[in-house]
């Protein structure tokens, strides 16, 4: 295993008798990435990553989180990462406040810096106006937020959130969206199970697709729509609908450059990799025109049942 990830498996396998719930399982995630683990119930997902956290152990394989072993090092690995399950608890008998309190002291955190933690990050995921009301009175997407929150008090270097939007509002689907976005951009890594394909488009810069325990496919949305429909090549949207032959001519005479079709108001340039500045060189040389190139993009759903369907 390497330093460059902050999550790495290695032939990770979980087996219940001679149920294989994970298989052989090689994943890595690098810092600030956010990785969607997607796949049907019983895929592998949550079991995967309750061996991520160290709560539970592998039947063989390695896991390494920041360096750390979750089997043999479960109290490092839960000092650098923060886990919100599908089905969050807390005490309802307490506010959202003396929760997050009881938190930061298990963490090891003094009075006053829980206290200043507290403030932010019930200010982050907008929960300042209602911190002192009982979390029994809370809707269930405000627990998820005060979740949201619970994980952030620790500062952690990796957070993991298993179907964060169940049963949120759409509005507070997108609050919570938002939140998780920022903690990325603070090089938070993130790893979020989720059935909401059109939720982890939004977000994820990675993807992961499990199918009966395996691993079948991982990358961007648009690398894995190009492996699925395209043959891995590029198609790249030149908005010119009657290309002259001189354009066609120093388009076809780039590298990488296999095909062009002119299809509708446009023209389709397929190529073996992303040349759409040089074809936007060539338009400009040629015509004189200013003209942006579009790749073309996938639909995480279409592409998902794609794999799916080969698995």
């Amino acid at each position: 295993m390497t330093n460059d990830f902050v999550i790495e498996t290695k032939n990770l396998s979980r087996l219940y008798g001679k149920f294989i719930a994970v298989d052989n399982l090689n994943l890595q995630i690098a810092e600030g990435e956010i990785f969607g683990l997607l796949g049907p119930n019983g895929a592998g997902k949550t079991t995967s990553i309750l061996m991520i956290m160290g709560l539970s152990e592998p039947t063989s394989g390695t896991v390494r989180v920041c360096g750390y072993n979750p089997a043999r090092e479960p109290i490092k690995v839960k000092r650098v990462a923060g886990y919100l399950p599908e089905k969050v608890g807390f005490y309802d008998d307490l506010t959202a406040r003396e929760n997050l309190e009881y938190t930061g002291r298990l963490n090891g955190f003094q009075d006053k810096v829980i206290a200043a933690k507290i403030t932010e990050v019930l200010e982050k995921v907008g929960l300042s106006s209602v911190s002192d009301q009982l979390v029994g009175k809370y809707s269930h997407g405000m627990k998820q937020r005060l979740g949201i929150a619970d994980v952030m008090i620790k500062s952690p270097k990796i957070a993991v959130f298993d179907e964060p939007t169940s049963g949120i509002d759409p509005e507070g689907t997108e609050q919570v969206l938002s939140i998780i976005k920022d903690m990325a951009k603070q090089k938070v890594t993130v790893l979020i199970s989720s059935h909401q394909l059109h939720q982890i488009q939004k977000i994820c810069t990675q993807v992961g697709i499990f199918s009966k325990g395996k691993l079948v496919a991982s990358g961007s949305v648009e690398k894995l729509g190009r492996e699925a429909f395209r043959k891995g090549k590029f198609n790249i949207i030149l908005p010119i609908s009657q290309p002259t032959d001189k354009l066609l001519e120093n388009i076809k005479s780039i590298d990488g450059v296999v095909d062009i079709n002119c299809v509708h108001d446009a023209t389709v340039i397929t190529a073996s990799e992303d040349v759409s500045k040089e074809v936007e060189n060539a338009v400009a040389s040629t015509t004189g025109l200013k003209v942006q190139m579009k790749v073309e993009e996938f639909e995480l759903e279409k592409v998902y049942m794609e794999y799916f369907k080969e698995s």
